[in-house]
C-alpha cells in the first residue's frame, strides 16, 4: 500500500450524493473514495464487494451508473460509516482526506442557503401579497358583516330578507331553498312551506300561530322564519351570484333597499 506522505488538501472533485435533508442518509461515491485515495476504482470496487460478502457494510447494495466523460460506470454509494471502513487499509494521508471531506461536506450542509437580491425581492413580494390578500379579506368580512347587520332583522322571513338584496327574483326565492333542502312543501294543491330538516334550527326555524277561521276548527299556522346563520349563508349565495335573480337585474351585488330602509 502506498505510504508516502501526501499534502491532506480536499480534492478539487465535484460533490457525491450529499442530501441536505438530515432524515435522509447522506453518501459518498465509491468514485469519489477512489479518488481520494488514489486508488483504481476497479480496487475501491472490490474492496466493497469483499466487506458486502461479509455482511459489514450497511449500504444499499444497489449500484447506480454514473458518466466520466467516456463511458458510464457502476458506482456505490456509501454512507460515512462504511466509507471509514472501506480505507480502513489505507495510508493515514489517505484517511485523513476522506475524514477532511466529510467535515467539508458538513459544513456545507450546515451553512443556511445564501439567497440573491432577485430571490430576497420576490419573497418580499409574496409576503406583501399575502399581506394583502389577508387585509383585503378582513376588509371584506368587515363589509359583509355590517351589510349582514343593516340586513338581518331577528324574526325575518327569508322573502323579507332576500327584499333587501338588489337584484333577487323575490318570488322564486322558496322554491330554490326547496331546492336546498332548507324547505319543503306540505300542500299537495298550493304552496305551504315548513322547514326542512336538514335546515331546522341550523339556518331556520318557525313561528306557530293559532288560526280560528269564522265558524271552522282552529290550526296551526307555520311561518319559516331565518336565524342568522341562515341570513349569512344565503347572503354568501347571493354573492357568489347563485340566487334566483331577475332578469332585469343590473348586475350590481348592493343592498341599498336595507341600508335606506334602516336610516
Amino acid at each position: 500500500m502506498n505510504t508516502q506522505s501526501i499534502p491532506v488538501n480536499t480534492p478539487n472533485k465535484p460533490a457525491p450524493r450529499f442530501s441536505q435533508s438530515e432524515n435522509v442518509a447522506r453518501t459518498m461515491s465509491s468514485r469519489e473514495i477512489a479518488d481520494l485515495v488514489e486508488a483504481r476504482h476497479n480496487d475501491v470496487i472490490t474492496t466493497i464487494e469483499r466487506l458486502f460478502a461479509k455482511g459489514l457494510l450497511r449500504s444499499d447494495r444497489k449500484t447506480r451508473r454514473e458518466a466520466t466523460g467516456g463511458r458510464p460506470i457502476d458506482v456505490y454509494d456509501l454512507t460515512e460509516r462504511d466509507t471509514h471502513l472501506v480505507v480502513a487499509g489505507y495510508s493515514d494521508e489517505h484517511r485523513a482526506r476522506v475524514i477532511d471531506r466529510w467535515q467539508e461536506l458538513e459544513g456545507q450542509v450546515a451553512q443556511p442557503q445564501q439567497l440573491s437580491t432577485i430571490e430576497i425581492l420576490q419573497i418580499a413580494m409574496e409576503s406583501e401579497k399575502a399581506r394583502l390578500l389577508l387585509t383585503a379579506q378582513v376588509e371584506q368580512q368587515a363589509t359583509k358583516i355590517h351589510s349582514l347587520e343593516n340586513l338581518f332583522k331577528e324574526g325575518m322571513t327569508h322573502t323579507q330578507f332576500c327584499k333587501g338584496l338588489n337584484g333577487v327574483n323575490v318570488m322564486q326565492v322558496g322554491n330554490y331553498l326547496e331546492g336546498r333542502s332548507w324547505l319543503y312543501n306540505e300542500s299537495k294543491s298550493g304552496t305551504r312551506h315548513r322547514v326542512g330538516s336538514y335546515a331546522r334550527d341550523k339556518y331556520m326555524t318557525e313561528h306557530q300561530v293559532e288560526v280560528t277561521p269564522h265558524g271552522k276548527d282552529p290550526f296551526i299556522s307555520y311561518t319559516p322564519v331565518l336565524l342568522k346563520k341562515g341570513a349569512a349563508r344565503l347572503y354568501d349565495l347571493y354573492l357568489a351570484g347563485e340566487l334566483p335573480m331577475k332578469k332585469t337585474w343590473d348586475g350590481l351585488f348592493t343592498h341599498d333597499k336595507a341600508l335606506k330602509g334602516a336610516a
